[in-house]
């Protein structure tokens, strides 16, 4: 285990008066992993290159019932009620559910819907409406969305191509990531939580952010920035993100929630799960020390004081399910194989995952008894086989698929569990249950059948944004030429917009790059003056 800069003499006695305490939940695991981490138990019932096959093909049935089933039920809605077989709108009221999908189509080779919904949202989905939106949510599902579908539609190399294509999503990313820039206009640069779309941000509107909330936004606007040239939209977040972080504590920790105009923590419990999990995406090389030498309590991870490091919450939450396979992107898969194998253990006590589960006391924490189709470990479950081929992992895969197929299948859809224990269904899907969940159980079993798909196949190597959503690597997007730092990413632009030199500009210029005004955001602007800039661009 890492160890702080302080050295490892000076933690070890805290250390271990810490886990003290863990003797309860260190029974757990030896009780509940044994036959998940056992080699001999994990590949007795193996899946087969056969059963692969098959697998797949009903995670993509999977897929089809629950899409078509919001088409037929819910469209244009935001989201499906699988068991009424209704609609909802529970974003914005702009077909969340089919943007979110929009890659997931194209990811599995289905070329006449996936050019029909792009489509249908290039000609009717606006965004100039009073809606008061989250931040978080809009970028990761619907900016993150219009940019993946944008960047597949838009090239030839994809194989999925739309001759009559004219950038309409690119222009309708554009516009949406505008109206959320009100957001940003705050003393520390860190965002509000909400935006009105039409009108920004409310008088009224709390000023505690949750944390992932301004610092999970670079990846999308970012994209946006470099295929239109307008570097507003990277600076404004980049700088959230040095916001945050400038406020970590001594020990490199950060909390749950923040007060975005005076940068003051109204919730320092930090962890790796609820309203700080996605921020490891960004800053894991900063980071990961820290939370791998006071929250990490081998297998699990608990929430600790973020200036003491004292636990404070040995609770297991289901969003912490992303963490192995965050550690197998970083290259550290010895821990990620363990924790998964933690993680998994309560899965397969229950069905599913609940929400919290109390690793002192062994049971389901109160209040967080439903299992809202989430997708954290069947994403690390993709990542871990394909890191290590282990047929574990796709019989994890299977267990899954059926504990969906059997306890969340209904009769338009798949059913959030509102309570793991008595498998209760409850009338929602979320968007992301079809840009992730589905998604990472049918690239986990495609792969293990000899995989065919965009991903593994295509010309680019792909980043999966928070949300899931495919973004290609394409020279355009990771400008190999950039010599900047990440806190000065906008120092050394030249006359052109501030990406490296000009020629930098004008060598990544193609068919997928709008040109947008760019004259109020001068590219030799250096990081201290982001903020005034991006005040004077709003107003």
């Amino acid at each position: 285990m890492p160890t702080s800069a302080s050295g490892p003499d000076a933690m070890q006695p805290a250390r271990r008066r810490r886990r003290q305490g863990f003797l309860p939940f260190a029974c757990l695991s030896a009780a509940l992993l044994a036959a998940v981490l056992l080699p001999g138990a994990a590949v007795a019932d193996g899946v087969t290159p056969a059963e692969a096959r098959r697998l797949r093909d009903e995670v993509k049935d999977m897929f089809y019932h629950a899409f078509d089933g919001y088409m037929q039920h819910a469209f244009p809605l935001d989201e499906l009620r699988p068991l009424s077989c209704q609609g909802e709108d529970s974003l914005g009221g702009y077909a969340l559910t089919l943007i979110d999908s929009l890659d997931a189509l194209a990811l599995l080779g289905d070329k006449e819907r996936f050019d029909a919904a792009v489509e249908w949202v290039g000609k009717n989905v606006r965004f100039d409406i009073n809606k008061t939106v989250s931040v978080f949510e809009t970028n990761i599902r619907i900016l993150g969305g219009l940019l993946s579908a944008h960047l597949i539609a838009s090239d030839y190399a994809t194989g999925m191509k739309i001759q009559s294509y004219d950038d309409q999503l690119l222009h309708l990313a554009a516009d949406l990531a505008q109206r959320l820039l009100p957001a940003f206009d705050t003393p520390t640069g860190i965002p509000f939580g909400s935006v009105n779309l039409l009108y920004g941000v409310d008088e009224n509107e709390s000023k505690a952010s949750f944390f992932s909330g301004g610092g999970t936004l670079t990846l999308e606007f970012g994209v946006l920035s470099r295929l239109t040239n307008n570097s507003v939209y990277e600076q404004v977040t980049k700088n959230s993100v040095r916001g945050i972080w400038a406020r970590r504590s001594k020990l490199n920790l950060v909390g749950a929630h923040i007060n975005v105009f005076t940068g003051e923590w109204t919730q320092k419990d930090a962890g790796i799960g609820t309203s700080i999990d996605s921020f490891y995406e960004y800053l894991l090389k900063e980071a990961y020390k820290a939370a791998m030498h006071y929250l990490h309590h081998d297998p699990w991870y608990v929430e600790v004081n973020m200036n003491s490091g004292a636990t404070v919450w040995p609770l297991f939450n289901s969003l912490q399910a992303f963490w192995p396979g965050l550690q197998v992107l970083a290259g550290d898969v010895d821990p990620a194989i363990r924790t998964h194998a933690a993680f998994f253990s309560v899965w397969k006590k229950y069905g599913f995952t609940p929400e919290g589960f109390n690793l002192a006391t062994s049971t389901i924490q109160n209040g967080q008894r439903s299992y809202p189709l989430r997708p954290e470990l069947i994403e690390s479950t993709y990542w871990l086989f394909k890191a290590t081929r282990d047929h574990r992992y796709l019989d994890a895969g299977r267990d899954i698929l059926a504990s969906l197929q059997y306890g969340a299948k209904c009769p338009c859809g798949y059913c959030h569990i509102s309570d793991v224990e008595t498998h209760q269904q409850d009338d929602h899907m979320e968007s992301f249950f079809l840009a992730e969940t589905v998604k990472y159980l049918w690239l986990l079993f495609d792969l293990a059948a000899g995989p065919d798909n965009i991903v593994e196949n295509g010309p680019y190597k792909y980043i999966f944004s928070t949300e899931g959503h495919l973004l290609p690597a394409t020279p355009q997007i990771t400008l190999l030429d950039e010599h900047c730092l990440y806190a000065g990413a906008f120092c050394n632009g030249s006359a052109g917009h501030g990406y490296g030199t000009s020629d930098s500009s004008s060598k990544h210029q193609n068919s997928n790059s709008v040109p947008f005004d760019d004259s109020r955001t001068p590219s030799g602007q250096c990081s201290s003056n982001i903020l005034s800039t991006t005040r004077g661009y709003i107003k």
